[in-house]
């Protein structure tokens, strides 16, 4: 099943954003410490509510031990320095979907080392989009293309 990464978030809303969605997916959430909060913190707890209970969270030390403990995914980076969007693309059922820091994204190194790297079209004027959002946007298109989310089913 697609999953969702987070490399050293910064932002514990975002954070807790994240873990929510892939609650309500039914998806897990890896983090890779470490992270500029604890996870006891007020303002991750107040956006997590009770979908903790929901959640498959998964922590590492470090991405090597990510990296180690997930061998058979492909690791898919998300970043607005990548040539390729992510509606291009097809996901298959073990990708990962990595997301850097809010505040640098990922080492240079380890964005070198990735091979797969989309990003979300968005207006020229602006930067980045909210860690979150972008989470969301990409994750539910790769649930679409594995049928995991059947729209037909939603509407009615």
């Amino acid at each position: 099943m697609i999953s969702i990464a987070l490399y050293n978030p910064d932002i514990p809303q975002n954070t807790a954003a994240i873990i929510r969605l892939c609650a309500c997916f039914k998806i897990e959430t890896h983090i890779i410490e470490p992270c500029a909060f604890k996870l006891e913190d007020p303002r991750f707890k107040r956006v997590l509510m009770d979908y903790e209970k929901e959640s498959r969270i998964i922590r590492y030390p470090d991405y090597k031990s990510f990296i180690k403990s997930n061998l058979k995914a492909r690791v898919i980076l998300l970043t607005t320095k990548a040539k390729k969007f992510y509606h291009k693309f097809s996901f298959k059922k073990n990708d990962i979907l990595l997301f850097g820091r809010e505040s640098a994204g990922v080492p240079i190194e380890l964005h070198k080392s990735i091979k797969w790297k989309l990003k979300v079209p968005m207006n020229k004027k602006t930067r980045s989009m909210n860690l979150a959002t972008s989470a969301a946007i990409v994750s539910s298109e790769a649930l679409r293309q594995i049928n995991f989310i059947n729209i037909n089913e939603i509407r009615n």
